[in-house]
């Protein structure tokens, strides 16, 4: 069980400091983030829920669980939508209204938190049932996907926090629909071609992982860089 937990939260901690240490103007509380990371956690329960009632909705309505169509609204708007949208309704629970949410970049900390937090529960709970062997592409690639959807949230969660205090009302809503919208887009495709099983879709499941994380460390160092206060 030790080895399981190592396996399964080393590389959220890995992730997690990385974000952490961009956080140049002001670090973030200890216990805020604690407390992100279980809501994350809590995050799993809605997810899990959702996507059982909509894929027994799907299936329900003699959908093919193997053709192309299902596929394509299992992975986007059956797991992605469930899984973001619950991590961004934890998120905007546990931090809009503390005091510390005062900088731009503090939302990309905040929803990475509860982006790792789901991510190493999960994580756990797949290591724990399939075996270590999963432990190292798991590590590689679903974790910092999770982290990746983080990042993306957690910049429009940022700028959408600023619009609203500046009474910004039609830029906080656009804010808030990237904010949601990006996350499952990268989300469903990252499930979807890892879903279709030919040689193809795995070469593109591999190209878009490198590319996502080129772009996600390149965008967190911007994000870092010009970081602003709310």
């Amino acid at each position: 069980m030790t080895m399981v937990l190592v396996a399964g939260l080393l590389p959220v901690a890995v992730l997690l400091f990385y974000i952490y240490s961009h956080d140049k103007i002001e670090k973030e509380p200890t216990g805020l983030l604690i407390k992100l990371l279980f809501f994350g956690c809590l995050s799993c329960i809605p997810a899990v829920i959702l996507e059982s009632v909509w894929t027994n909705f799907l299936q329900g309505i003699g959908m093919n669980p193997y053709s192309l169509i299902y596929i394509l609204i299992e992975n986007f708007l059956v797991v992605a939508l469930a899984e973001e949208g619950s991590k961004r309704v934890l998120l905007q629970l546990g931090s809009w209204n503390n005091p510390a949410f005062n900088y731009v970049f503090d939302g990309v900390v905040y929803a990475v938190c509860v982006s790792l937090g789901f991510a190493g529960l999960e994580n756990v709970l797949y290591i724990g049932g399939f075996g270590m062997d999963i432990a190292v592409i798991r590590g590689v690639a679903a974790v910092p996907l999770h982290c990746i959807c983080g990042v993306f949230m957690g910049h429009y969660y940022g700028l959408e926090k600023t619009y609203t205090v500046r009474g910004m009302i039609n830029e906080a809503k656009n804010a808030k629909l990237m904010g949601l919208l990006i996350p499952i887009l990268i989300h469903g495709f990252y499930d979807f071609a890892a879903s279709i099983g030919n040689e193809t879709f795995v070469y593109i499941w591999l190209i878009f992982v490198v590319v996502m994380d080129i772009i996600a460390i390149r965008s967190i160092k911007k994000y870092s860089r010009l970081d602003s206060p709310i």
